[in-house]
């Protein structure tokens, strides 16, 4: 049998159905619907569409995906028939965290609805962290300041750009590839976000760029994490500002007595 029949004889359970109730309400001779379950043939694509409209579940779900292994009702719809497949959990209800390394970050943009590839992941525990749909992804060098080289951290799935709130920090993940940084606004068309270096003017991110929100909600230090402090960067910021304006000065004075 093929995912997809495997899927819709399940589906069919949980509704606690017979067979030529469904097939009924679908709009299909019992024969022609049975011929389904049993992966004999393939619906067309106007049968699918039935289907996956009834079940309320994407067509690219119904037939990649054996959702036997994953809460149906807790799987997170995402633009582009896409899905947000919840956490796996152990045989006791343990929820993992799947952690995406640096070097998979560019792969994570193809695959975070791929259970293949969710699940070769790998993970850890948080007991802790309560309910949510949590993932992890590992700083490497400089991408994501002010974490270090090797620290992991961990988000919280975020559903609606409602939902964010402004001086909360949150991973975005774009078409790019995935950035810390603290969320000031939300615009027409893009959300206005800042780093925490001061240094850094705030930038827009286009919503059609945003793949994925995380909000920051823990941050695992590498073994050998030191901590280093910076001199205050916002009295560095102000006198970097004053001797651009001492400069400024300074060349208008010049221009003037050139003009003389």
């Amino acid at each position: 049998m093929s995912k997809f029949s495997d899927n819709i004889v399940f589906l069919r359970g949980k509704k606690n159905m017979t067979q030529k109730e469904l097939s009924d309400i679908l709009i299909l001779t019992r024969s022609r619907y049975v011929a389904y379950e049993y992966g004999r043939t393939e619906p067309p694509i106007e049968v699918l569409i039935r289907i996956s409209k009834y079940y309320n579940i994407s067509i690219d779900l119904l037939v990649t995906v054996d959702i036997r292994k994953y809460p149906v009702d807790k799987l997170v719809n995402l633009p582009d028939n896409k899905i947000l497949l919840p956490v796996v959990v152990d045989t006791e209800g343990n929820k993992f965290i799947e952690i995406v390394p640096q070097k998979a970050s560019m792969g994570y943009l193809n695959g975070f609805s791929d259970p293949e590839y969710i699940e070769s992941l790998p993970r850890i525990q948080l007991p802790f962290l309560g309910h949510g749909i949590f993932r992890g992804f590992m700083a490497d060098g400089d991408s994501m300041p002010p974490f270090a080289d090797g620290t992991c951290v961990i988000g919280e799935y975020v559903e609606q750009l409602s939902d964010l709130k402004t001086g909360k920090e949150y991973m975005f993940i774009t078409n790019d590839g995935y950035t810390f940084k603290t969320f000031s606004k939300k615009n027409k068309t893009s959300v206005t976000v800042a780093a925490d270096n001061t240094f850094y003017d705030s930038y827009d991110i286009a919503l059609k760029d945003i793949v994925q929100i995380w909000r920051y909600v823990r941050g695992i230090l590498p073994q050998d994490y030191k901590p280093y402090y910076l001199p205050d960067q916002f009295k560095l910021k102000n006198l970097v500002d004053e001797a651009k304006r001492s400069i400024s000065e300074l060349e208008n004075g010049i221009r003037k007595l050139n003009r003389e």
